[in-house]
């Protein structure tokens, strides 16, 4: 019952959008994937741990 409530909020029935580079072709859908899977990444490296603070006050 829940994926037929889903499926009725996105149209799935329409072409893929696709950026084509050179020799490159990503679809849209793929393309904004791995730009969030970047983004993540980066703020992994760049956002301190939770924990290095409180260590730091106890010491």
């Amino acid at each position: 019952m829940g994926s037929f409530l889903f499926g009725a909020l996105i149209n799935l029935n329409h072409p893929d959008h696709y950026f084509q580079w050179h020799f490159l072709g990503i679809s849209a859908a793929n393309a904004i994937v791995i730009v969030l899977m970047v983004a993540t990444f980066v703020a992994a490296l760049l956002l301190p741990f939770p924990g290095r603070r409180r260590r730091k006050e106890n010491q």
